[in-house]
């Protein structure tokens, strides 16, 4: 192991440990500051050596290959929090980071879709599948998607004693291992028992076979994770869109995500309320969500406002 990779370790270590981040967060991390580390070494310098000037043409260097803006505000964000560490932890005597900022990320505005395609998507989820159990499972995915507007990370790994006795409210593990509880419509609960009353059977049966215990999650595989994996319900997602008839690449987990919370808003919630039911630690990154309320009080003034009325 290289100087570089022990201080990134330690970095890791300290960050899961203090910030109880997620092993995706982490791994995104590692990706990044691995990524800086070999630019540094194919240029004769090293994370103990590089200075601000260093920094700032690794920040150059990214544009010029053409990476997102939001993948260049990322990965210069895991830098400066990789400095600050090795400062505070007296692996440097400065912190070479300090002022420098990374590139104002775009604030575009999130796909969506309309309720009518939901509800297109919701139909086709019932009838996909090659069998009655698949059908369920589908149809389950996507109604407690819709009405929790879970991360797709929550969804999949959704423990079944989450659901178990047809609870109102479901608790729900989020980034950084936060818990929050929401709300479970009609429609979710019915997908739930109606998913339950075939997943259970196959467990046991499984369980019997095998001699190990039935999976303990909503949405089981027979993969290393134990659940459905985050890829193959994105593809899922896009076969379902195939069968609804609406265009497969505007619609993604996250666009269901998206839909949840501007449906809520589109029909009176506040932003604080979303927030907590996204599981934003932000309400900025909840603000993104305003283009809805931007366009409803415009309706409202066009369609109540006595100067705006018709004679």
């Amino acid at each position: 192991m290289t100087g570089g990779d022990r201080w990134i370790s330690a970095f890791l270590d300290a960050h899961a440990a203090e910030m109880n981040a997620a092993r995706n967060t982490q791994l995104a991390y590692g990706r990044d500051l691995q990524d800086f580390d070999g630019w540094l070494t194919g240029r004769g310098s090293s994370l103990a050596s590089a200075d601000r000037e260093t920094i700032e043409a690794y920040a150059i260097a990214l544009e010029a290959q053409g990476l997102a803006v939001a993948t260049r505000a990322r990965r210069l964000s895991s830098i400066r929090q990789f400095y600050r560490f090795a400062h505070d932890e007296g692996l440097r005597d400065d912190n070479p980071s300090l002022r420098i900022k990374g590139p104002g990320r775009e604030r575009r505005l999130p796909k969506t879709l309309r309720v009518a395609e939901v509800d297109r998507l919701l139909d086709a989820a019932r009838a996909h599948g090659r069998s009655h159990a698949e059908r369920m499972r589908n149809s389950c995915l996507l109604q407690v998607l819709y009405a929790t507007g879970m991360r797709v990370s929550e969804l999949v790994s959704l423990p079944d004693s989450a659901v178990r006795g047809n609870p109102d409210m479901v608790l729900i593990r989020g980034k950084g291992d936060k818990e929050r509880m929401v709300p479970l419509s009609s429609a979710a609960r019915d997908a739930i028992a109606d998913w339950l009353s075939v997943r259970d059977p196959e467990e046991e049966r499984k369980a019997r076979a095998t001699g190990r215990p039935a999976s303990r999650f909503l949405f089981p595989s027979r993969g290393k994770s134990g659940h459905l994996t985050r890829v193959r319900f994105f593809l899922l997602v896009k076969e379902i869109a195939v069968r609804a008839g609406i265009p497969p690449d505007s619609v993604t987990p996250h666009t269901l995500r998206h839909a949840f919370a501007s449906h809520l808003l589109a029909g009176g919630a506040d932003l604080r309320s979303i927030q907590t039911l996204l599981g934003h630690t932000d309400i900025s990154t909840t603000e993104i969500y305003t283009h809805v309320l931007d366009e409803r009080l415009k309706s409202l003034v066009l369609e109540r406002h006595p100067l705006a009325r018709e004679d």
